[in-house]
Order: C-alpha cells, then structure tokens, then sequence
C-alpha cells in the first residue's frame, strides 16, 4: 500500500513544465515582431511603461492564482478550475467559456505570428515570381501538423518539443544582446536625455493591446494542472519565476532595441530584431518560429483542458455535448475530442491572418479573467472565511490593485470592445443560470465580503447610534405575533415601515418550553414565512421566538439587538378588532415596554379589504402633543412603499376654537420645514362640539381610508383602557400610537 502511495506520487509533472510553458508564450511573438514597433513608437520610457503596467496586472494575478491554489486542491482545468471553485460553478463557467475562447484565439494568434518568421520565404517569392503569398500557406499547415500531433502523442511529446524550443528561444536571445548596434543606432550615453523616450499618449493604449497578450503567457502553466503532481507547489513556483524572468527579459530587450537602432528603423522594420543580433538574418527567424511553435504548442495544450473541465462540470445545456467534450483518452484522460473543437475554431480566426486584430481580441478577454482572479483573492482576504488558508499569501491591496487595473486597461484599450465582451459574458452567464439552477450563483460571489461588512457597519452604528439618533429619527420596528399564518396585514404594515428609511423585525411567537420539537417547529414555520415573504419590495427581516408566555416572549424581543446595526426603538403589537381579548393581552404589557423607552404602536386588523387608493388618515387630537410628529413622519416612511404609489396623506386636526387658523398653520409650517411632499390642502381642521366627540369625527371621515393613524397618551392606558380602542372597531384599519418622546420634523 505504501509502494502504491509512493508510486501515485511519482506520477504526473512538476514545476518545470509549468515555468517552461509559461516562459515560452511570454517570450513568443510580441518579444520578436512587436518590441521593436512598439518602442519605435513610445521610446524607451514609453514602452517600459507598458512593460511594468502589463506586469502591475499580471503579477498580482501570479500571486493571486499561486494564493489560490495553495488554498484548495488544483484539479484539471487551471485557472477555470480555480476560479470555478471560488465564485461559484455558473461565474466560473461563464468566465471559464470566455477564458477558452481566449486561450483557443492564441492559438490562432501563435500561429499567425509563426508564418512571419517566412517573410525571407515570402519576399524571396515575390522577388523571384513576383507571386505574393498569403501567410495561410504557412499557418494553416502548421496548426494542421501540430494538431496531428498533439492529438496523436499527448502531453508528453508536446513538452519534450517545448524544452527543444526553448533551447532554440535562449540561443537566440543571447546572439540578439551579444549583437552590436546599426549604423543608425543612437548613442547609450544619451539614455539620460529627456527627448530620447517620447510619449505618445493617443498610441500608447492601442500598443498596449497589441503587446499586453505577451504578459498573458504567464497563466500557460496553470492549463497544466490536472497533470501536475503536485499543483499546490508547482504552479506558484513556475508560475512567479516565469513572470519575474519574463519581465526581466523585457526590460533588456527594449534597452538593447533602443541602444541599437534609431526610431524610425524600429518602426519601418518589424523584424528589426534580425539585423541587430549576430547571425540575425538566419538565427532570428528560427528563434522566432521556436518561440512560437512553443507558444502554439503551451495554448494547444492548455484549451482544450479548460473546455474539457467545463464539460466536466456538465455546464452546457446538452448532456451528449458535456459528456462528448468531457470524455478523456488514455491512462491520463488526454481531452481528445475538446482538442478537436479547440483546433477547428484556432483554425476559423487563422483566416483572419491579422496579429494586430486578434491581439486585441486576446487582451479583452484575459483582462477580464485576470480581474476576475484578483478579485477572488481581494474578496477572500476581505471576507476572511475560515476555510481560507493558503500557504502562499499575497495582499488584499496588491489583488485590489489588479482587479482595477485590470477593468480601467480595458475602457482604455477599447471602449467598443470592453462593453461587447462584457454583454458576452452577461449572455453567457443567462444561459447557464438558465439550465443550471442548482449551482451556487451571484449570491455566493460576496458571501463572505457582504458578511465582514456587515459585522463593521453594525460596530460602526452602535459606536455612534447615540450621534445619529439625536441627528435624524428613523424606525427600528419590532413585531410580535402567533398568527403569522392567519393573518398578514401586520406584515404588510411592517413591510411599509422597513422599506426605504426604516428597519423592521418581525417575530412569530411560539407559546411553549425551548426544546428540540418546538425548535424543529420553530425552524419549519420560519421557512414558510420566508418563502411567503419572497417579493422584491420586501426590506423585513423575519424570525421565530419560542418563550413559555407571551408577556416573557416581549421582554425578550425588546432585549434582542437589531441585525441593521440600530437599536430597536419602537414595538408593533397587533390584533383583530374582533378578537378583545388580545387587546387586553396587549394592553397588559404596554407598560412594560415603555419601561425600555420605546415608541408603542398597536395595530387593529378589520374585516375590510385594503384599497391602498383610498390613502392614510391622519388624525391630530392636539398640534403639541409629542404623538404628532411622530405620526406625520410615520405615514411619510410608509408612503414611500410602492403598494401606496397612487395615494396620498390626509391629515385632520381636531379643534374645540371656532378659529382654528394658527392650528392648521403650526402644520403646514412644520411639513414645510421638513420638505414633506404633502398636498396642503390636504389638511383640515375638524371642529368638534359638545354633540361630536373624536371618535365619531374619525369614524365619520375616515371610514374607508386604507389605514388610519390615532394617537394615544399614557392616560389611555391607565384609564380608558380597552374602551378607548373599542371605539373604532367599526372602521377599517387602525394604527394606534403612543410616542415615547417628541420627534423633530427636520
């Protein structure tokens, strides 16, 4: 058994396949074709400017993959396989498809670039024959051939020819910088001038693109690892070299181009590189069909794994689909027929014979995967989950960094472009979210980000809440009732409070001992009621309060923190104007929770039908009592509720004076004041007489309003008691409130 776990661990590829796959596309076709354009244009300054702005994106996604995968165990797929299992099945596979698609164009990309190692070929014919050739004879074959043999003798051929070539890339690399410099060469004294490295701004971001898929080479590696021993060690350590020496490498070519040759020679000849280094006119061409037949070979190897881990993950629609391209060959599950689809597609943009179109395209896409990564690590550092703990470590500010980067490169580059490859993505992610309903979604991306920032607000508002409560009043309402199932009406009330300026509570009581059957029970009502409550307009937070009697259940709710962050200010009881019996239930711990300081409203649910059209009622017994404000500003938080978009407030002020314009002004002045959207008009003095009480007032105007608010005082409560409720059992709803103090309309 040990010999077999010794033997299993022998088996698969270690870290250099990984550095060597990714140093070959880093050092590829830009390095040959490009460099030489693109410091012609920039100057020195100008293109190492685009040589460390490539790598601040570039390195933090190196840390981020190598973080990433030292946390979890790396299967087959690379960076698909990562981020797959970081955000989420339906975003992996949405970012996945488009990673695929970049990774099979740069095969195309490679490709094209190889056949202009041919230009002597290709010059050579239209001098002699005076025939111009398409650069199609050389591609297509080549990918043809390569094709053929990938598919015929796996991984392990393709990176026995990749160490050869690599050989081959470091030859001529060292003839290139052993080269002396042209006869039009600028003087390497003259590096320290000013004027020597222009800037051209309006070409720097388009250059960019072009150069930036050179930077992307670095990932090549992480393609490999469903054939690594061990993903965990490798892909950080080939990974970071690769990236660290191909940044080096950079920085000297461009020195050496720009030491070597003036600018215009470095922008009229794209081979430039040939007529610097020693034996250039034959060891160049053959260093750059090395460098990219190495890259072919990395994006050859690495594409058709990611669609084969996609299929893998049964994402596409079709089961036969997922099954055909997830089906491997051989002992290592070599992905065959993914190979082949990859393949035909590398072929289709090869007729596109453009290196400077389909660099773009590149760029798109594997900035977006690039800032996808970093920000699965700047999510995973901010989230701080406890499953998160990689052995390499980056920083959440480095990560950070890439992802905005990452996403500003991109409006920079292509404005058109960034906007088509995001509604790409957006198309994508619909269609798997459509046919994969199970998988973890958006929901799942800022899990842990949503929940440290949560836990700081809610520190934050309790540190200040004496501040803000003094500043602005808002309701923190919490509610208790056993017949959640009965009757919504309080739940819709609580809906109207919690939506836009409040926060609301709402608990089902359970009348018994706490033990598992009325836990179980507990846990079961709170699903329903959840999935009740499941609307777009719905801001209520909904729980599940087991306590031996009621009076016990309220002194415990009124002591639970608030999940906002506030602390709760004001309780909602509510009853059928049928039933007096809860009403005195309620009334019998009124005093209670006034004990806490808390604004009291009690809710009387009729056998009326709600018409939302028919407004709120308002009624003021006295302009100065401190229930006023508190009712003017309560029917304005619930107005704001789409259920009351078409109605109004009315609000009526009762007055013994025959007079009662100073009334009626103190309430407009002070909605005024407050920048209420009030109708004015809207508001009446009711003169009552000996023969006209309150009630009768109310009853008389407001018995088809959708919800009428009466305020009451202590003395109700200790004196009136039921009576005083009992009075307009004959109207429709009403919310019944007593202010624990004034509120300020400001």
């Amino acid at each position: 058994m040990k010999n077999a776990s010794l033997s299993s661990q022998k088996k698969g590829l270690g870290s250099a396949p990984v550095y060597f796959t990714a140093i070959s596309s880093i050092l590829g076709a830009i390095l040959f074709l490009r460099m030489g354009y693109a410091t012609g244009m920039l100057g020195f300054y100008g293109v190492l400017a685009i040589i460390l702005l490539g790598h601040m994106i570039t390195i933090p996604t190196a840390l981020a993959i190598s973080e990433l995968a030292t946390n979890t165990r790396v299967e087959g797929g690379g960076e698909y396989f990562i981020i797959s299992r970081s955000f989420g099945l339906k975003i992996g596979s949405t970012i996945g498809i488009t990673l695929f698609l970049s990774q099979t164009i740069s095969i195309a990309f490679y490709t094209i670039a190889f056949a202009e190692a041919f230009q002597p070929l290709f010059e050579w014919c239209a001098y002699r024959f005076d025939l111009e050739l398409p650069r199609q004879v050389i591609s297509v074959p080549t990918l043809l051939i390569l094709a053929y043999v990938m598919l015929k003798k796996g991984t392990g051929s393709s990176l026995r020819l990749m160490y050869i070539v690599n050989g081959i890339l470091l030859v001529s690399l060292l003839l290139f910088f052993a080269g002396g410099p042209l006869a039009s060469g600028m003087d390497p004294s003259r590096m320290t001038n000013p004027n020597f490295g222009f800037f051209n701004g309006s070409q720097f971001f388009l250059i960019f693109a072009i150069c930036f898929p050179a930077f992307t080479g670095m990932t090549a590696g992480v393609g490999l690892s469903g054939d690594l021993r061990n993903p965990g060690k490798s892909i950080p350590i080939g990974t970071m070299v690769a990236t660290l020496t191909g940044l080096a490498i950079y920085i000297l070519v461009a020195w050496k181009l720009t030491v070597s040759a003036s600018l215009a020679d470095l922008v009229s000849d794209q081979l430039i590189i040939s007529k610097i280094a020693i034996f250039g006119s034959l060891v160049i061409p053959i260093g750059l069909a090395a460098s990219t037949s190495s890259s072919i070979i990395g994006s050859m190897m690495v594409a058709p794994r990611t669609l084969q881990a996609i299929a893998c993950d049964k994402t596409f629609p079709f089961r036969k689909l997922n099954f055909f391209l997830g089906r491997g060959k051989g002992e290592n599950k070599e992905p065959f027929n993914a190979s082949l689809l990859s393949y035909a597609i590398a072929l289709i943009f090869i007729t596109l014979g453009d290196v400077n179109t389909v660099a773009e395209i590149i760029s798109m896409f594997f900035l977006i995967t690039y800032g996808s990564l970093c920000l699965i690590s700047f999510l995973n550092h901010f989230g701080s989950p406890p499953s998160y703990r990689p052995r390499f470590k980056s920083k959440w500010y480095i990560s950070l960094a890439g992802f905005i980067l990452s996403v500003w490169v991109m409006f920079m580059i292509n404005p058109l472009y960034t906007v088509l490859a995001y509604i790409t993505i957006i198309i994508i992610y619909i269609v798997i979210e459509h046919f994969n309903k199970d998988k973890k979604g958006l929901v799942n991306i800022f899990k842990g980000a949503l929940f440290q920032l949560n836990r700081k607000l809610q520190v934050y508002m309790q540190k200040h809440q004496s501040t803000m409560d003094k500043e602005e009043w808002r309701p923190a309402a919490v509610c208790i009732s056993g017949h959640s199932l009965e009757r919504d009406k309080v739940l819709e009330l609580m809906k109207w409070i919690s939506y836009q300026h409040g926060f609301g509570t709402y608990f089902h009581f359970i009348e018994g001992l706490y033990n598992k059957e009325t836990h179980e029970k507990a846990q079961e009502l709170l699903s329903t009621l959840i999935e009740n409550q499941k609307d777009n307009d719905n801001s209520l937070y909904i729980d599940t309060m087991i306590s031996p009697s009621y009076t016990s259940a309220i002194a415990q709710v009124i002591q639970t923190p608030s999940i906002s962050g506030m602390e709760n200010n004001m309780v909602v009881f509510e009853y059928e104007t049928r039933y007096s019996k809860e009403l005195s239930r309620i009334l019998e711990n009124v005093n209670l929770v006034k004990a806490g300081d808390f604004d009291v409203c009690i809710f009387a649910g009729s056998d009326h039908l709600l018409h939302n059209k028919n407004g709120i009622h308002v009624w003021i017994i006295d302009p100065e009592d401190k229930n006023t404000n508190f009712m003017i500003l309560l029917g304005y938080i619930m107005l704001a509720h789409p259920n009351w978009r078409k109605s109004n407030i009315k609000i009526f002020i009762t007055s013994s004076k025959a007079d009662s314009k100073e009334e009626r002004h103190d309430i407009q002045e002070r909605i005024a004041t407050g920048r209420l959207p009030f109708t004015l008009s809207n508001i009446e003095v009711v003169l009552l007489t000996d023969e006209t009480c309150v009630h009768a007032a109310v009853l008389e105007r407001s018995a088809n309003a959708a919800l009428t608010i009466i305020g009451f005082s202590d003395e109700v409560i200790n004196n009136e008691n039921v009576k005083f409720f009992h009075d307009y059992k004959e109207m429709g709803d009403v919310l019944f409130v007593n202010a624990s103090q004034g509120k300020e309309i400001s």
